[in-house]
Order: C-alpha cells, then sequence, then structure tokens
C-alpha cells in the first residue's frame, strides 16, 4: 500500500490489535510495534505519517521516545494515548509538540479527527522541508560574487550604492543581480527577501567581520 502511514507503538497487544484495526478501517495504511526500541530498530523516522504512541510502556515510555525522536531530528507528528488522564505527562508532551492525547478506550471519532490533523501536519512539514532543500541548493549555486551582491539587494541598496560599497562598476553589479534572479528563479525584490528569510540569511547586509 501506497500512502501515509499510521505507527502504532503499544506494548499490549490487544489494544495495538484493536488500533490497527481500526486504523486500516478508515482506509489508511497502519503499522504496529510493541516497544519503542522496535519502532526505533525499524528505523521508520523518515517515512511518511504519524505516530499512535502509548505513554506507558516497559523498558522505554512514550515521553520517552518523544524526546528521543524529537533528538533525532524527527518532526513526525505524535498522537499520545493513555489508559488514564495525567494532566503533568499531557501538558508536557503538548509543549513538545503532540497533536493530541487521548484516553482509553478511545472514541474512533476523536482518533480520525486527531490522526486527519497529524497526516495534515506531516505533509505540511515535508512540503516546508522539500522547499528548503530547494532554496540551500539555489543559494549554492551562487558564486561567491553574486551572494555577495544579494546579501546588498536585500537590505534595499541601490545598484550604484553596491557597487561603492564592493568597489565594481554599476554595469557588473546589474550583471550579478541578474544572475542572482535567474538561478533562485525569481522576479522581485520582495521574492528575493522572502526566500533569504527562509533560508536563514540575515537581512542586514554582508558581515563586516
Amino acid at each position: 500500500m501506497t500512502g501515509p502511514t499510521v505507527f502504532i507503538i503499544d506494548d499490549d497487544l490487544s489494544s495495538r490489535r484493536g488500533l490497527k484495526r481500526l486504523v486500516s478501517a478508515m482506509g489508511i495504511n497502519a503499522e504496529s510495534f510493541e516497544s519503542a526500541a522496535d519502532f526505533l530498530a525499524d528505523g521508520e523516522l523518515e517515512r511518511h505519517g504519524c505516530i499512535m504512541l502509548d505513554v506507558q510502556m516497559p523498558d522505554m515510555t512514550g515521553p520517552e521516545l518523544q524526546e528521543k525522536l524529537i533528538e533525532a531530528g524527527s518532526e513526525m507528528p505524535i498522537i499520545f494515548l493513555s489508559a488514564y488522564s495525567d494532566v503533568a505527562t499531557t501538558a508536557m508532551a503538548m509543549k513538545k509538540g503532540a497533536v493530541d492525547f487521548l484516553e482509553k478506550p478511545v472514541n474512533q471519532d476523536d482518533l480520525l479527527t486527531a490522526i486527519q490533523v497529524s497526516l495534515k501536519l506531516d505533509q505540511e512539514n515535508r512540503a516546508k522541508r522539500a522547499e528548503s532543500s530547494t532554496i540551500d541548493e539555489y543559494i549554492k549555486s551562487l558564486t561567491p560574487r553574486e551572494y555577495e551582491v544579494m546579501t546588498y539587494v536585500i537590505t534595499g541598496m541601490l545598484n550604484k550604492q553596491i557597487a561603492a560599497e564592493m568597489f565594481i562598476s554599476m554595469e557588473t553589479v546589474k550583471i550579478h543581480r541578474g544572475r542572482v534572479m535567474q538561478k533562485l528563479k525569481i522576479v522581485s525584490v520582495a521574492e528575493l527577501v522572502s526566500l533569504c528569510v527562509k533560508a536563514g540569511i540575515p537581512i542586514n547586509g554582508p558581515d563586516k567581520k
């Protein structure tokens, strides 16, 4: 099956099977693991989908796995499941980015809503990562001189000001500026500024150190 997958991590066999049947009945791919260690060992961190995670498990609890995933740079959305309500645990899990915290036995409508929200978030995160990767590749295609001109352009400096700052001719600035716009596949300074912001480039000109 193709498409996103809901990764169910629960040490209770009956709960795990029930959740998998429930998710599969919704027409969504589902895979189950009886422990956090099994999930980590399977190397699913870069897959498209979300995680349905039990709070209390032996060896490694749900919150402990959440912490490990954060440290590993995983952005896969997490839905926590618990047989009892724990305000402190819930608050901490949500603070660290969990999408929802559902009590067992899980209400089917609540579960479906949480999964839909999680999969949409995962799709948005993946789109942002893809865009960021593309922007990085565009930026890397610039020569050092083109990059320097770009850092002046995004501050709002005119071509003649950039030329004076860099000790080059206005014509040379225009050529570099045109190549920057071409390589970054944009047509306006506004687009250039937006792209640089996304790339984490300071909008205050080159470092004078």
